[in-house]
């Protein structure tokens, strides 16, 4: 009797186990990554005509984090092939997510504080070393997409160099749902505190790299961090590195002590891939409007992100409200999209939707210049400058 009580338990556990590793990464999404409900959006035919001939393109995307089959259109999450064929997007840079502390928060979070992706890496069943490593993260969500491209080569190409984006750009006048990816990091202590991983990541593909994500790191202080400091020792060596290999620097979730720093170290542009602007919406994800002038002086790129925290509102007329404002601060060479999409935010529309952020600037008489400019053109011309 005792044996059949222990077996039955053991069966009962066995299929615990299996509908956990099966059912909890979905549920877990659907509640983290959220579309609102809404009806249908109002597209006028000369807002579908425009869109359906620009270049759009998205600096932000954490859609590797997740176990989804990206080549497959799903009913949940805000990103995968077949809706970024539907938005015609052209580039999406896929950002991976190596580290999440447990509360978060955008006032202040501690390095120390229990790691949510640790929990996500063992429930989906990652391989073991990304359980313990952030680098071994960072490289498996690059191997995904890697693993994506060489199953669907009509749909997707990765991006690393000029010469990619060249063959890519003439690939695409005859086949319009081709997908151009790149790779970067959200946050670098995916770097395991290591600077030869720098090179590593490189190998990997990665072609932009962000210092710092909800917590203070080896590199510096994070804008919702402990410390608010500027960069260390260690940060500033991998600038220089990221520097001399032409990895585009992202300055998102740096403070702002740590973006001064960076900018009066680093040669070149940089970007911010997801953001707000602070004199727009007043929220503590963003930073100073003065530093966004700084950055945009230099060249750089500001994209703007679809969600409250980022630009007070998830709509398409509060994306382009903040659009606007940032027009008026920086100028329309300078202003990007940086949605967040599968970044655990609430959005009202998803990529298949993008549709309705061309009406929304129409609506709000953005010229035809602006609106190609910001819908992907900007983002077109830094790569074409500042790739490998």
């Amino acid at each position: 009797m005792l044996k059949k009580i222990i077996l039955s338990l053991g069966v009962l556990i066995a299929i615990a186990i299996i509908a956990v590793i099966t059912f909890a990464p979905s549920m877990v999404e659907k509640s983290m990554n959220v579309v609102k409900e809404h009806e249908p959006f109002e597209i006028s035919d000369e807002a579908k005509q425009l869109h359906s001939t620009l270049t759009v393109g998205d600096w932000h995307a954490d859609s590797l984090l997740w176990n989804r089959d990206l080549s497959e259109r799903a009913n949940f999450g805000q990103v995968d092939l077949p809706r970024l064929q539907a938005g015609n997007v052209s580039l999406q840079m896929f950002t991976t997510v190596t580290k999440s502390p447990s509360g978060l928060n955008y006032a202040e979070n501690s390095s120390d504080a229990p790691d949510d992706i640790t929990s996500l890496a063992v429930v989906q069943l990652w391989p073991v070393d990304t359980w313990t490593s952030l680098a071994a993260r960072a490289l498996y969500q690059a191997r995904r997409l890697h693993d994506l491209e060489s199953k669907n080569p009509k749909d997707l190409m990765i991006i690393k160099s000029k010469a990619d984006l060249a063959n890519f750009t003439t690939k695409r006048t005859s086949n319009k749902k081709l997908v151009g990816g790149l790779i970067g990091t959200e946050g670098s202590h995916a770097l395991d505190g290591k600077l030869e991983n720098v090179q590593v990541l490189f190998d990997a593909g990665f072609r932009m790299m962000s210092l710092q994500h909800f917590f203070d790191n080896k590199l510096g202080g994070s804008l919702h961090g402990v410390s608010q400091a500027g960069l260390t020792d260690f940060g500033k060596q991998v600038i220089n590195k990221t520097d001399e290999l032409d990895i585009i620097l992202d300055l998102s979730h740096s403070s702002e002590a740590t973006v001064v720093d960076a900018l009066e170290i680093y040669d070149k542009p940089v970007v911010i891939s997801h953001t707000g602007f602070k004199g727009h919406c007043d929220t503590e994800r963003n930073i100073a409007d003065n530093l966004m002038q700084k950055i945009a002086a230099n060249g750089g790129l500001i994209a703007v992100g679809y969600w409250d925290g980022a630009v007070c509102g998830d709509s398409p007329r509060d994306v382009v409200n903040a659009m606007k404002y940032g027009l008026e601060l920086v100028g329309e060479d300078h202003i990007s999209l940086g949605s967040d999409y599968d970044g655990s935010v609430t959005v009202g529309f998803d990529t298949s939707e993008l549709e309705a952020l061309t009406q929304e600037m129409m609506n709000q008489n953005f010229s035809e210049v602006q609106i190609r400019k910001i819908m992907g053109g900007n983002m077109l011309r830094f790569l074409e400058l500042y790739l490998p």
